[in-house]
């Protein structure tokens, strides 16, 4: 509960405020604790990375399925030789990001301490993937890149219940 008049904390059923001298009357209102920008985004932000890495993981099946099954060597088709390593390390890579990804969202979704520099460094190179990895990775960026955000994540690592 709060003076209206200087802001400072009051008890219930105190007539007069301590530090500026006016007099409560009437209810006195108790103001909730605002939530920080971390406190609201992070449990979405932790599903949004969850979400596109099952369709990074879908992608990579079908860059390695494609590079194993129409450009294997010996197939005939035609087409260059360097496409079926390309695609191969290619399809690896993106199934690399995705695994990282799933890690990631969970991480965030438990508020673990190292989920919030992993996030950032997937959310820079998501910004190269138009059109979705670009506004994740903003939005990861966002939401967890500014110097107030650590603070913000670190106090929430702290306040999770321990397992």
């Amino acid at each position: 509960m709060f003076c209206d008049g200087c802001g400072s904390a009051v008890q219930a059923g105190q007539a007069f405020c301590s530090r500026c001298g006016k007099q409560i009357v009437g209810v006195i209102h108790t103001m909730l604790p605002v939530r920080g920008r971390v406190a609201e985004h992070i449990h979405l932000l932790g599903i949004l990375w969850l979400a596109i890495s099952a369709f990074n993981a879908v992608g990579g099946v079908a860059l390695y399925i494609v590079a194993n099954t129409v450009f294997a060597p010996g197939r005939g088709v035609g087409a260059p030789a360097f496409l079926h390593p390309l695609l191969t390390i290619l399809g690896t890579f993106v199934l690399g990001k995705s695994a990282l990804g799933f890690v990631a969202g969970w991480g965030l979704m438990q508020r673990e301490r190292w989920a919030r520099v992993l996030v950032v460094v997937l959310g820079f190179v998501s910004l190269f993937n138009i059109p979705f990895g670009t506004a994740i990775g903003v939005y990861t960026l966002w939401v967890l890149l500014p110097a107030q955000s650590e603070e913000e994540y670190e106090a929430l690592v702290a306040a999770r219940p321990a397992a």
